[in-house]
């Protein structure tokens, strides 16, 4: 008796098209669920986004009113209305100042505290104009 081959040509046409098959799926099966990944993550974006705008709506009817405005400028910029003594209160104990850790490093951060702004500012532009440009080559 003549021995029955372990694939017969159906089984073999058919495992190549089912190989086929899930080789021409898998693609746009990936791309599916990515796509649906980014749905997702743009939803959540535009829900984010109209929060922030409902928000921003609110703050916005909160500066319509004038009251609201005086409140905020009185906090924020100090104002008072007329007739009314403004004041700010200022603790009169100097501040604890830390001990210094290195040798002279103290002073010098001392004296660069008691100078205005602006001329730490133009100290440094100095600084940036002495330095020498690097040499090219």
């Amino acid at each position: 008796m003549a021995a029955r081959p372990r694939f017969t040509s159906r089984a073999t046409v058919l495992v190549l098209v089912l190989c086929s098959l899930v080789a021409i799926l898998a693609y746009p099966t990936r791309q599916f669920i990515s796509q649906r990944s980014d749905i997702a993550a743009q939803r959540a974006k535009a829900d984010h986004a109209k929060q922030q705008v409902e928000q921003l709506r609110k703050e916005r009817a909160r500066w319509q009113d004038p009251e609201y405005v005086k409140a905020q400028a009185r906090e924020r910029l100090h104002y008072a209305m007329p007739g009314e003594t403004p004041f700010v209160s200022v603790d009169p104990s100097p501040p604890a100042t830390p001990k210094p850790s290195s040798g002279g490093t103290a002073p010098a951060q001392a004296a660069k505290a008691a100078q205005p702004w602006y001329t730490s500012i133009w100290d440094s532009v100095d600084a940036a104009d002495s330095t020498p440009a690097p040499a090219s080559r």
